[in-house]
């Protein structure tokens, strides 16, 4: 079997967690992932299928190549593993800072974030995993300039770090409202300051009037964050329309009539330490 698939493609999840049992059950299986959505009109998804189908067709033996073949965002470059998630990536926590930092130690005391999200004017979506023709990496400069966004970022970077793998989130969140959404986006920033999402997650919560630890968990991805960038979370409460906004009433979505608004608070102390979760590998700088 031969699985194509693209890291901001609807189907992605999916297509990783099917291609790991096959390999785990011992299945002969090959793994493509490029800088993809499900619209992208890219020749190469075609020239890979036909390699691997018309020898199929013959009843031949497709050409050898590695079981997995990823294309490394930010290196800009393809790369051969041996399975999914590849070895040698290891998680590492990188923890919401007081005044919008983000950095591997848990800060000792800091006051939590706070922002207002109003349904009626939902936080947007902007690039990411849609069936849309702006999907996919984009600038997310004018979403992070919203209230209703905030954003952790670490210092300039004085070495490459890889992030390839599964990517998670822990926030200790809490909401005027019992129910609310909590949405995490990984973003790579450049030099210059511009802020492209690499990948994101929400989920939904029921009880968010109490604080607690929120699990979330991002898209799979493959990106280098090269030496001068910066790395920078996101948090907040919707991605409209990719995601329906929450009415915070427990309504469902789909038929809600009542829009609230709600009171949002982000805690990052040492014993609420919100953090993102990266597979990490540190490049040669």
């Amino acid at each position: 079997m031969s699985s194509i698939g693209g890291w901001y493609d609807i189907f992605l999840p999916g297509q990783l967690r099917d291609f790991r049992v096959l390999q785990e059950a011992g299945t002969p299986a090959r793994l493509t992932v490029g800088p993809w959505t499900h619209l992208s009109f890219d020749p190469l998804p075609q020239h890979e299928a036909l390699e691997f189908a018309l020898p199929c067709a013959r009843g031949e033996r497709p050409p050898e190549r590695a079981a997995v073949r990823l294309y490394v965002m930010g290196e800009e470059a393809w790369r051969d593993f041996e399975s999914w998630p590849p070895p040698g990536y290891s998680p590492r926590r990188f923890h919401l800072q007081p005044a919008g930092g983000l950095a591997p130690a848990v800060p000792t005391h800091a006051e939590p974030d706070a922002y207002r999200y109003d349904p009626a004017d939902p936080t947007p979506a902007a690039g990411g995993v849609r069936m849309v023709r702006d999907a996919g990496r984009g600038d997310n400069r004018a979403l992070e300039a919203r209230d209703d966004v905030l954003t952790y970022t670490t210092d300039v970077l004085s070495r490459d770090v890889e992030v390839i793998g599964e990517v998670s989130a822990e926030i200790w969140f809490r909401s005027s409202l019992a129910h609310a959404d909590v949405f995490v986006r990984l973003c790579d920033v450049g030099p210059r300051g511009r802020s492209v999402n690499v990948c994101d997650g929400l989920v939904s919560v029921t009880g968010a009037d109490e604080l607690a630890c929120r699990q979330v968990r991002l898209w799979p991805t493959a990106h280098r964050f090269r030496r001068g960038h910066r790395i920078r979370v996101q948090v907040s409460s919707g991605a409209f329309p990719r995601y329906a906004r929450n009415p915070g009433t427990g309504e469902p979505h789909a038929t809600a009539v009542r829009m609230l608004v709600a009171d949002q608070e982000v805690h990052h102390d040492a014993a609420r330490p919100s953090a993102i979760i990266l597979p990490v590998r540190a490049a040669a700088g």
